[in-house]
């Protein structure tokens, strides 16, 4: 291999009616690297993933792997070649066990019976090399979310595996499962493997890779060592701009209170109280499991309240539904927009006006004319990246999804918006245009409540947060002058009641994780 090189993408080009996705694409990886790539919601990245593993064929170019060059891959020549996906979705069949999954499709077999001994050592080897103990017998269903993707690694290394494609790996984990998932990169570059990892979480790329490629707009744009740039030269390259400040400046004072909260229970929340004012974004913080979402479903009516009170411009409402709430003026947008903000076979126009059908219907029948005009005019507001408004949403990026959630609930004209950690899984373009999205509503007197697992992203969007604890509010704290331990310290509840053993728990904790490896952090 000339220059230690094992894959080599040379002039690729893919074409959609309409689209260019990919424009004369050249890029390469080295054996035993981890290569990030980065670049903005339909960039390519997506597309590139699935020329390489052979799910979609190139218009033109060619795929060199090992110095053998072909004009397109296949799925099955692809694992011929040691190329290996795990994709954002896991692909687990949650009813079989760890290690029937890992052997999916190449079951061992014991004449014309399945050698589940023989399937369970080899996976119990598998696990020893990545070193973490799962009992390859556990049910896919019943692992945590985190020992999920380690199965997906098994599965890919348990084929010999050389590439490595790795598409938003930490998206759906929790801080201590990114943790072991960073260790068993670590142990797979170790062995060789070439690791392709596609993240827009900065700190992961310049703690893991080696080099760092940037596509923009289908388009190759430049390769970087990671050691010799920054994450100010990046975001430059995947934009094309400098981008402004990350979180806008507020210039509109809080107005009165719109909506409040009193004695909320239900859905795992207990007694639950805070008000929020008109023009005002309030931060909900908490760890995994804190409530936080079941909060916001008891407000959309999306569950049942079992005591308490909500009350919205001066009235009291319980609604039964989403149906319900809609109609009171509550908007949600989900924290998974695939399954529960979008139909993602239907277009743009036919999602956006959704919640705004009786408005631009007569007699029951839609005027097609208004949905035309209204899906224009948010696609045009949200800047929504598309050929046409007829778009079907599920072939748009993840930040044009997040928008086109947005579009639906902004063309229904809401007072409250719920956002539901409003910009996972997008990029840092994205994630500016949705902060000055949410900062031009508060400013014409829309309210907001944002759930956020992203601490810097609470502090520079909050006007005040309240930390919830296993379903209850530990602390409301006042954003002018709050740091990122007083939030830890309140998300940590009623377990933790004072500075100095809070400080001792964290001193603890980093002592643990030091000696007791990845084990501890699943």
């Amino acid at each position: 291999m000339k220059d230690n090189i094992i894959l080599k993408l040379d002039h690729i080009c893919k074409q959609y009616p309409g689209v260019v996705a990919l424009s004369d694409l050249n890029i390469d990886f080295k054996q035993g690297e981890v290569h990030a790539i980065l670049g903005e919601n339909g960039a390519g990245k997506s597309t590139m993933i699935k020329t390489i593993s052979g799910a979609i064929e190139p218009t033109s170019g060619t795929i060199e792997i090992n110095g053998k060059s072909f004009s397109h891959m296949t799925p099955t020549l692809s694992r011929e070649n040691g190329i290996a996906v795990i994709y954002q979705e896991f692909t687990l069949i949650p009813v079989l066990s760890a290690s029937e999954n890992i052997f999916l499709g190449e079951y061992l077999m014991n004449g014309l019976v399945l050698d589940r001994k023989t399937m369970e050592e080899k996976s119990r080897e598998l696990f020893k090399r990545l070193n973490v103990d799962i009992d390859p017998s556990t049910k896919v269903a019943d692992l945590t979310t985190g020992y999920q993707q380690i199965v997906e690694i098994a599965k890919a290394i348990s084929k010999d595996a050389k590439i490595l494609i790795m598409d938003e790996p930490s998206a759906p984990l929790t801080s201590s499962e990114v943790e072991a998932m960073i260790k068993i990169v670590e142990t797979l570059k170790a062995d060789g493997v070439t690791i392709i990892y596609i993240s827009h979480r900065m700190e992961e790329i310049f703690r893991l890779s080696d080099r760092v490629s940037v596509l923009r707009d289908g388009q190759y744009i430049a390769t970087r060592k990671t050691s010799e740039t920054s994450k100010a030269e990046l975001i430059k390259l995947m934009v094309g701009r400098e981008l402004s400040e990350t979180y806008p400046k507020r210039t509109q004072k809080l107005g009165e209170t719109i909506l409040s909260v009193n004695n909320l229970s239900g859905n795992g929340v207990k007694d639950v109280s805070f008000d929020v004012k008109k023009g005002e974004i309030l931060g909900l913080a908490g760890l995994i499991g804190a409530g936080r979402t079941e909060l916001a479903q008891l407000i959309f009516g999306c569950e049942k309240v079992t005591a308490g009170e909500i009350i919205l411009n001066g009235k009291s409402i319980r609604p039964k539904n989403s149906i319900e709430a809609i109609n009171e003026r509550i908007a949600l947008v989900p924290e998974d927009r695939k399954r529960h903000g979008l139909i993602l076979e239907m277009s743009i126009k036919e999602n956006s006006s959704l919640p705004s059908l009786r408005n631009i219907s007569r007699a029951k029948v839609v005027d097609k004319k208004k949905e035309k005009e209204l899906t224009n005019t948010f696609m045009k507001a949200l800047r929504i990246k598309a050929p046409t408004i007829s778009q079907k949403v599920k072939n748009l990026s993840g930040g044009n999804q997040q928008k086109v959630v947005l579009a639906k609930w902004l063309a229904m004209d809401p007072d409250v918006l719920i956002f539901d950690e409003p910009t996972r899984g997008i990029d840092v373009g994205a994630k500016e245009e949705i902060y000055n999205i949410m900062v031009e509503l508060v400013e014409k007197g829309k309210t907001i409540i944002m759930i956020s697992s992203d601490m810097e992203e609470l502090l520079g969007m909050s006007d005040r947060i309240v930390i919830l604890s296993q379903g209850r509010v530990t602390g409301i704290l006042e954003n002018n002058n709050i740091s990122q331990e007083q939030i830890l310290l309140y998300s940590a509840g009623s377990e933790i009641n004072d500075k100095e053993k809070f400080d001792h728990k964290i001193a603890r904790d980093s002592a643990t994780s030091s000696t007791t490896g990845v084990n501890s952090h699943i």
